[in-house]
């Protein structure tokens, strides 16, 4: 948690203390509600993780599935309308603004019409990227390392490393 406390202090300007981002910044209470169900989504303990990330959900607008592996150092600015699902993958020193989508697309379906359950079917973003405001990027896609997904874009394929995405 402490690195998550130092990743919005350092990615953030307007941030006057660590004390500040601890205790006003909805993305560090949302990332301590975060790693909580987290741990209990690796012991397979049923339900309580969904409550716990529904309770940050709730009071900050920010929804991440506990099931979503998040790397140490991640910052959210703003945080409101963020949504992280079930199989993303982030890595190291990734920073998102607010309303960031990173789901799925449609859902494969099995040969009696049932959606197809367990696959991975959501972003990987590698380690320093930035992700602006009201990006959505959608599907097993990898946004490679040192990239930076502009405001407002809509990413459905594979983004190489050290890449620029805008409109």
């Amino acid at each position: 948690m402490i690195t998550n406390i130092e990743a919005t202090y350092l990615g953030n300007p307007a941030a006057k203390s660590r004390e500040e981002v601890l205790l006003c910044y909805p993305g560090i209470q949302t990332m301590i509600h975060c790693r909580i169900a987290h741990g209990f989504y690796q012991l397979n303990v049923p339900i309580l993780p969904r409550m716990i990330t529904e309770l940050a959900h709730s009071k900050t607008g920010i929804d991440i599935h506990p099931g979503a592996t998040i790397g140490r150092f991640f910052a959210m600015d703003h945080g409101i309308g963020i949504v992280i699902r079930k199989t993303t993958i982030i890595g190291e020193n990734v920073k998102i603004y607010q309303g960031v989508t990173l789901g799925a697309k449609s859902f494969p379906l099995d040969e009696h019409g049932n959606p197809v359950k367990g696959i991975p079917r959501h972003p990987i973003v590698e380690d320093n990227v930035v992700i602006y405001a009201n990006a959505t990027i959608l599907g097993r896609v990898t946004i490679g390392k040192n990239s930076i997904i502009g405001a407002n874009t809509w990413v459905t394929t594979d983004v190489p490393p050290d890449s620029k995405v805008t409109i």
